[in-house]
This record gives C-alpha cells, structure tokens and sequence, in this order.
C-alpha cells in the first residue's frame, strides 16, 4: 500500500503534466514539426480541411497574415448557397512538382462528393521551408465584389392556368407543347453505349422535356431503357434547342439491332431569366493533361445563381452531335461577374470535333430548385 500512494502521485502528475502541454499549444507544434517534408506539409493540411479543422489549417499556412481565415474558410467550403457549401472532400492525393532544398511545388487533386456526383479541383501549391518545418502557402483568394446597380427587369415569362374545379365539363386544359428529337446518334464507350443527340421545342410556349431511350436486340425485342436523367436541359423556351445523352452501362453496339427513342413534353411556367452568357470557349488542356472545354459563365440577371450546370455538345465535319459533356460549377453564380468552368472531353473524341454548343442549366435557392 505504501508503494502504491507514490505511484499513484506519479501518474496523476504526469497526466496533469500532459494535459498542460497539449493546452499550451504542445500538441500542435508537434503535428506542426511533423511536416519534415514538402509532401508531408500539403498532406497535413489537406488532412484538417478535409475534417474541416480550419484553425488549425489556417495556422499551417506560411502566409497566413495576407489575407483573413474566413477568406480561406469561404475558398474552400464555398458560399452564397453554391455546390461546394454542400460538398464534402473525400479523398485527395499530392505529388511534387518541383522540389528545392527551401522551397517547392506539390500538385494535389482534391475529390469532392456532392449530390450531383463527384468533383475535382487540381491545384499547384507552393511550399517553404521554416526552420525545420515546411508551411503552405495558399494562394491569396480573390473574390469578385458586385458593385451597387440597377439591372432592369425586361424578360420574357409565361404562366400556366390550368382547368379549375369549378370548370363544365368537357373543359380541356392548354394542349402539351410540340417538342421534336432533331437528333439521334449511338456511339460505343468502352463500357457502354451511349445515345447523344438534340431535341428542340418546336412550340411558342415553354416545356419540360424528358428524352428516354430503349435498346432492342436481333429479335426487335427491348434489352433496356434508360432517360436522360440530367444530362439534359428540361426546361426549353420556345424555339430552343437542348441536347442529350442517355448512357446504358454494359451493352455493346454489337448487341443493339435498333433504338426506340420517346420524347415526353409538358406544359410548364417558366422565364426568360436569368440569362447566363458564355464567354471565352476554347478546347484546352487541364493540368493532368486530359482535353478540356473551357470557358466562363457570366450572371446577366439582378439575382444570384447558386448553382450552374453547364452541357456541351460536340459535332464533328458532317454536323453529326458525337458526343455530350457535363460539368457543374461549384461557385455561385453572382451578378455580373465572370465565373470559369471547364468540361471533359474524351481523348478519341477531341480529335474529331469541328464545332460545339454550350448551353447552362441554373438552379437557385430563391425559386425553390
């Protein structure tokens, strides 16, 4: 019993003792000294912004006094009701770049899960060496400021009133819009076939389209159906003009004999706002090397976009539709100001596009979208 009060003393002073260390900040310089590598430095970093541990992400930073936390918070975790406030990292990986003996450049690939699937964002860091412990230094964030304005309010809307309860009997409603499929083209994916092509609004008033597919074999018998889910603009004005893509993962073209397509249209309320411009389209490269569609989205409208989806389809010499890409923006879409964006496109495909059409789906929180 005498040999236990002594040792027991000693245990509790040495918790007292580690608990005032990791109080005072020990526990943090070690984590920070652990950072013995470029490599390690992003990765320690990306770790906490992955957990969402912003102070201890921002105090990684070498340049942390340029610019405030909530700038590098609203970089990261996005604003204004855009895609990445609702986006969460779930993976990453880091590799150099360039490497000296005090400074270099890690590359790292940021996987973000959403609703609307996954998204990448790729970015060049550089990293110093302090001491004995390499910091980040993160790009400065810049943020667009919307100047006070008056947009006037001049566009185009259409309402809907349909037969009422009290109506006599026989009273028909407004006849379902007159929407066409202008396009159909199957094309063979390693894994898949896809159906591409356009489908336009024929009618002078608005509609919401859907465009489904069925696969029939030899026998003239149906093997699948499948619609086109987002990978289309629903809701077209009159006279426009969106296409589609419907994918039907595991088929070959070799087992399909012929496509069924069905359009389904019916009549919606819809306007002309907000009209979104695209600028600066160009066929690119990103930083891994894969071909790109690049360009910017600008907000036409007084109100802010939260979220844009942005679909591009491709035409080859004979101005056959080839292929269709999407991508989602995952900034807000403000007023007046330029936002970047940039799609996939196939390595086999890139090769044999003449010309493209690019077209942007927009939801925002205000309409209940």
């Amino acid at each position: 019993m005498k040999a236990f009060l002594p040792l027991f003393i000693g245990l509790v002073t040495a918790g007292l003792v580690a608990m005032a260390w990791v109080e005072s900040g020990g526990l943090a310089l070690h984590e920070m000294r652990s950072a013995g590598t470029p490599q390690e430095a992003v990765e320690a970093l990306v770790t906490d912004i992955q957990s969402r541990n912003w102070d201890r992400a921002y105090a990684r930073l070498a340049n942390s006094n340029d610019f405030e936390k909530q700038a590098f918070i609203r970089d990261l975790a996005g604003s204004s009701g855009s895609l990445r406030t609702y986006s969460s990292l779930e993976s990453f990986k880091v590799w150099p770049v360039e490497a000296g003996a005090d400074d270099a450049t890690m590359r790292v690939r940021l996987n973000w899960s959403s609703a609307v699937g996954p998204l990448d964002d790729v970015r060049d860091l550089e990293v110093k060496k302090e001491g004995n412990v390499w910091k980040v230094v993160w790009p400065k964030p810049q943020f667009a400021k919307v100047p006070p304005q008056v947009i006037p309010v001049n566009y185009l809307r259409w309402d809907v009133i349909g037969r009422g309860p009290t109506d006599d009997w026989g009273v028909q409603n407004v006849d379902n819009p007159n929407v066409r499929i202008t396009s159909m083209n199957a094309v063979e994916r390693p894994d898949r076939v896809v159906i591409v092509g356009e489908v336009v609004n024929e009618d002078t008033v608005p509609a919401y389209v859907n465009v489904n597919a069925t696969l029939l074999n030899s026998d003239s018998k149906p093997m699948d159906q499948e619609g086109s889910f987002d990978m289309i603009s629903h809701t077209l004005l009159p006279r426009q003009v969106s296409p589609y893509r419907i994918d039907f993962p595991g088929f070959h073209l070799q087992q399909v004999k012929s496509v069924r397509m069905d359009v389904k249209a019916m009549l919606v309320p819809a306007s002309a706002d907000p009209v979104i411009a695209v600028t600066d389209q160009k066929m690119d490269k990103d930083p891994l090397g894969k071909n790109v569609l690049r360009g910017a989205l600008v907000n036409q409208s007084g109100q802010t976009v939260n979220i844009a989806q942005v679909l591009a389809d491709y035409y080859d010499a004979n101005g056959r539709v080839i292929w269709v890409s999407d991508g989602y923006v995952d900034q807000a879409l403000e007023p007046q100001v330029a936002v970047p964006f940039a799609v996939d496109v196939p390595d086999d495909v890139a090769s044999k596009i003449h010309n493209y059409h690019v077209l942007v789906n927009h939801y925002s929180i205000h309409e209940g979208s």
